[in-house]
């Protein structure tokens, strides 16, 4: 997320190569959770949805209050994105309840 942001602050594009990147994407079977709520999201959008790409970070430092959620899945396919965003946030109601923030991208892959 840093490195992130940082390379579109950089005016060199060449030094924004060389920061290191600070983003976890996990793919069935390989998942590595910095915390119990990235775990829980995780299993609950996989069961769901049997994503292709799936990315749960916890970006509010450990603490479980913010997260940022990408998902590409067949389920979305022909969806609208607030529609596809809807099924996501009704999957993930019960924890969303207990945090303060969502950051969510939906991806209907082609």
């Amino acid at each position: 997320m840093l490195a992130f942001a940082l390379s579109r602050r950089i005016a060199r594009p060449q030094l924004a190569a060389r920061l290191p990147a600070i983003v976890r994407w996990y793919s069935p079977g390989q998942a590595q959770f910095s915390t119990d709520g990235e775990r829980l999201i995780y299993d609950k959008l996989t069961e769901k949805f049997k994503p292709s790409e799936l990315r749960v970070e916890d970006v509010s430092g450990g603490c479980g209050t913010f997260y940022q959620i990408i998902i590409a899945s067949d389920e979305f396919k022909g969806l609208p994105l607030v529609k596809q965003q809807r099924l996501v946030n009704q999957t993930l109601k019960e924890e969303i309840q207990g945090i303060h923030g969502l950051q969510l991208k939906t991806i209907a892959p082609k």
